[in-house]
């Protein structure tokens, strides 16, 4: 089954950090454009990131400046670098193909938990 995985997730205080991995396959990981979202239960799931094939990388206002986005492209990972991490980062984060070329493809997430 197509899928692409999340890991790195896990507990943290309040202004650390946490680097999230997102590992797919060639049949999976979308060269062309690569997304992160998170959700958190009861609200709409969030778009934060996004790295395109040259790797410009976009941001959501609530992430910019404190998370970075970037790829692997030979090893098909995808990774956000978390800092100073705050209790409204607490979410399931999850990865995403991001380009019509794609097929559509959600990973499982993996939950950060941040706390003080």
């Amino acid at each position: 089954q197509a899928q692409l995985v999340e890991s790195g997730g896990g507990p943290v205080q309040t202004g650390g950090s946490l680097r999230l991995s997102c590992s797919g396959s060639g049949d999976t990981y979308c060269v062309g454009g690569m997304a992160w979202y998170r959700k958190v239960q009861g609200r709409e799931r969030e778009w934060i990131s996004r790295i395109d094939d040259n790797g410009r990388a976009l941001y959501a206002d609530s992430v910019k400046g404190r998370f970075t986005i970037s790829q692997d492209k030979a090893k098909n990972l995808l990774y956000l670098e978390m800092n100073s991490l705050n209790s409204n980062d607490t979410a399931m984060y999850y990865c995403k193909t991001d380009h019509p070329r794609c097929r559509l493809v959600w990973g499982q997430g993996t939950q950060v938990t941040v706390s003080s």
